[in-house]
């Protein structure tokens, strides 16, 4: 048998409740703009298929290419200059991004379903990838510069020892900045539902290892060699145009301004739009959810520019140089690919030869 005064609370209490629910009214309640959460943007198909057949043309383009660097470069019978070494490590370090391209392409219309491990894999050789290359150009500008201006020429061995242990300083380093990749792993997408392959942090955490990340890229990166490369260039122009002259020096100073220029023209985008990423999840600038997804969208279209990059390297540092035109004929030839021919070899001097190794 009930208790009558229980079921005259409920009664009361049901009575307060109706009270309470009419009086509410929804269109009163408005929500902060500032503390909603943004929704999360997907781009329409046929964006994500041509963006699958450009990881793919960048991907075709850039293993042959690199390819025939290093075994044009590796087949020499001179012992390698510094130059030469770099640009042989960069076309590895370039092979390494290639590799990884078709396992993006595939995530971008299917998902990613490789798992966890070879996530965090491709991560690591993306990261790797990116960091070595970037330091390799920077050594380059290096060289160019001590050899051109500083005129180094006399103490070549030294430079060619060095030059070893700088290769494997870059290597480790650009291991060691990829680690984060671990952080790496699969997990559904918020949008479509598919598996991504994205880093993953502890929430409580995240900010700090994300800012930390974010750090390292942004200065290692791209500001300090861009802060390296460009005064090494404009020296080395300056000392161009002093010793060089007609036809030759034009050729060598378009080479640098093409080098210079593609590596701001495929990055700079890339980094501007991960700085003001950087800049909004840390509250250092605030931002409305159209501008949130705004950067979203421009990061990732900025990141496909970049990556089109390790196809270009070989063109700019190889394909337009006189000394790897030739060095590739003479091995067309000595396989059969094409007729032998003679090649005039005009006398220069050591200095002259040292910089048409690599620009010209």
């Amino acid at each position: 048998m009930s208790d009558p005064n229980t079921s005259s609370f409920v009664l009361d209490f049901g009575s307060v409740y109706e009270e309470l629910n009419f009086t509410y009214n929804e269109s009163e309640f408005v929500l902060d703009p500032e503390t909603k959460p943004c929704s999360v943007f997907s781009f329409p198909d046929a964006v994500m298929v041509v963006v699958t057949v450009f990881y793919i043309l960048i991907f075709l383009l850039a293993i042959p290419g690199n390819l025939i660097v290093g075994l044009v470069i590796s087949l020499s019978k001179q012992s390698l200059s510094p130059s030469d070494l770099y640009l042989l490590h960069l076309a590895v370090a370039d092979l390494l991004l290639a590799i990884t391209l078709p396992f993006w392409a595939t995530a971008v219309t299917k998902g990613w379903v490789f798992g966890d491990f070879m996530c965090k894999i491709v991560t690591i050789l993306q990261e790797l990838s990116f960091y070595s290359s970037i330091l390799f150009l920077t050594c380059i500008s290096m060289d160019r510069y001590m050899v051109i201006v500083r005129a180094m020429e006399r103490r070549r061995a030294d430079r060619q020892l060095v030059s070893w242990g700088v290769c494997v300083a870059v290597w480790v380093v650009g291991a060691l900045l990829s680690l984060p990749g671990l952080f790496s792993s699969s997990f559904p997408s918020p949008s479509s539902g598919m598996l991504q392959c994205a880093e993953r942090y502890d929430p409580s955490n995240a900010d700090v290892w994300r800012l930390v990340t974010r750090i390292l890229r942004h200065t290692l990166g791209f500001l300090i060699p861009l802060a390296i490369m460009l005064p090494c260039y404009g020296v080395t122009i300056q000392r161009l145009l002093r010793i060089r002259r007609g036809f030759q020096r034009q050729r060598a100073m378009k080479v640098i301004v093409f080098v210079v220029a593609a590596f701001l023209l495929c990055w700079t985008p890339y980094h501007i739009a991960v700085m003001t990423d950087t800049f909004f999840r840390t509250k250092i600038v605030p931002y409305r959810c159209p501008a949130r997804m705004a950067v979203d969208q421009t990061m990732f279209a900025t990141q496909s520019l970049g990556l089109l990059h390790s196809c270009v390297n070989p063109v700019l540092y190889a394909f337009v140089g006189e000394k790897f035109r030739r060095r590739l004929l003479q091995i067309m030839r000595k396989i059969g690919i094409v007729e032998r021919v003679s090649v005039t070899r005009s006398s220069r001097s050591s200095l002259s030869s040292e910089i048409t190794s690599t620009f010209m």
